[in-house]
């Protein structure tokens, strides 16, 4: 059996090659939303933040695709003009935040970002919208 998987893998050696670059590429993008943006929530978890403690959810998408669909209140401060509307989030720097973009992968900056500007709990969203749409929770174009 031993001698059918090597010779498996040596037949395929760049599929392999592939499959532990992406692997590692998907390990170090967790490790470094996990140290750079905070902890992210699956799409539960953020359901029960929201409605618990009044979460402020807030959409990091241009105008454009938040215009197509979005969580239910979410306030759209797209990553680009974040400094410059962060008035809008509010003066209570100790609300909650959930933040979210298209796929996650621009929700740890903004995150960051946050932070720096004082709000103390800043959580992501695990998947951004794909992930919410995906555990078939809604959105609205309203």
């Amino acid at each position: 059996m031993t001698d059918q998987l090597l010779t498996f893998v040596q037949a395929h050696l760049l599929l392999f090659l592939a499959l532990g670059v992406a692997s590692a590429a998907l390990i170090a993008n967790e490790v470094h939303g996990t140290l750079q943006g905070g902890k992210r929530l699956a799409p539960k978890d953020a359901v029960r933040l929201i409605n618990d403690r009044d979460a402020l959810v807030v959409d990091v998408r241009p105008p454009a695709d938040f215009k197509k669909g979005h969580l239910l209140h979410a306030l759209n401060l797209p990553l680009a003009k974040l400094a410059e509307r962060a008035a809008e989030i509010g003066k209570d720097k100790t609300r909650p935040v959930i933040v979210y973009c298209a796929l996650g992968s621009s929700q740890s900056e903004a995150a960051a970002r946050l932070r720096k500007l004082g709000h103390t709990e800043v959580y992501l969203l695990r998947g951004g919208l794909n992930g919410w749409m995906s555990a078939s929770l809604p959105v609205t174009a309203k």
